[in-house]
């Protein structure tokens, strides 16, 4: 029977392989896509592109299924860290849905008073009905490719992980580093936001840079519910960026700026008493905590 202090030694390395592994597979997945959407070409919204554009989305999720199955047949606990699905997701996803949406809202609000252009009902609605497939289609994607493709990885996945040697405010901000780069040949694929803000322009930086306030929010969602409130903070940013077409640089540095605030105090609040228990050092995995539905 191994040591305690050698079981627990075991814990990070194993997973720093799983961290490995998992942005691998995601990288590989949707870059692969994504390069196979830009050698077809044409809108990617659209036509033959559709297709590898979509499953490039759902790069993090797939890592997310090979690390649970790979935990799975090792017999592994699942990580301290990871936060179960409760019921008070439940609860907790309307508000931090109308939190996350707010930081959109009133960022785009606050950059007409300094000048920018201001929210039309009239722009929000051409913008549903301009997607070709109707309403219900566009808010369907908007929650595939982004919120369900990606929380179960980005959250889900790696966050526990990284938060076994890493406190929050880092793991956050590293998250949002790799979710940056990870973003990068949208900025080529035709018919993509980010091809259209483009590269080498302020709002295409700044787009780039939005990933770390972002994965903030995410990350102080997922520990205060679970991947349902992240997802649920996801999709409401999405939906809102969409809809108020936010493209100028001044409301997009507004909006990551509130975003950071708000996630500051999010993470500030988080007591301890809200954090799994570290897990009891042992020589074979714990049968209790297997079961659980994490990822």
């Amino acid at each position: 029977m191994s040591s305690p202090r050698a079981s627990a030694s075991a814990a990070p390395t194993s997973y720093r392989s799983d961290l490995v592994l998992f942005m691998a597979v995601t990288f590989v997945v949707s870059w692969a896509s994504w390069g196979a959407a830009m050698a077809i070409g044409g809108p990617a919204m659209e036509g033959p592109a559709f297709a590898p554009y979509l499953f490039g989305a759902f790069g993090p999720l797939v890592g997310a299924l090979v690390i649970r199955v790979r935990r799975k047949r090792r017999g592994e606990p699942v990580p301290a860290k990871a936060v179960r699905f409760r019921r008070s997701a439940l609860m907790w996803s309307p508000l931090l849905l109308v939190v996350a949406s707010a930081t959109v809202v009133v960022g785009v609000l606050l950059a007409h008073a300094a000048g920018g252009p201001g929210v039309s009902l009239e722009e929000m609605e051409n913008v549903i009905k301009d997607n070709p497939a109707g309403p219900a289609a566009f808010f369907l994607n908007l929650f595939l490719a982004g919120p369900l493709s990606e929380e179960a990885g980005w959250r889900g996945t790696a966050q526990p992980r990284m938060r076994a040697t890493m406190g929050r405010y880092r793991t956050a901000v590293l998250t949002g580093v790799i979710w940056a780069v990870w973003h990068l040949p949208l900025f080529f694929v035709e018919g993509t936001v980010q091809n259209e803000l483009g590269f080498d322009s302020a709002s295409g930086m700044l787009f780039f840079a939005s990933s770390i306030p972002m994965a903030m929010l995410a990350t102080a969602a997922y520990e205060y519910a679970g991947v349902v409130a992240s997802m649920t903070v996801h999709f409401a940013v999405n939906a809102s960026m969409n809809l108020l077409s936010v493209m100028e640089p001044e409301a997009q540095a507004l909006i990551m700026g509130l975003q950071a605030l708000v996630a500051v105090a999010l993470l500030a609040s988080i007591r301890p008493s809200k954090q799994q228990p570290a897990p009891v050092p042992s020589a074979g995995p714990d049968p209790r905590l297997d079961p659980a539905i994490r990822l």
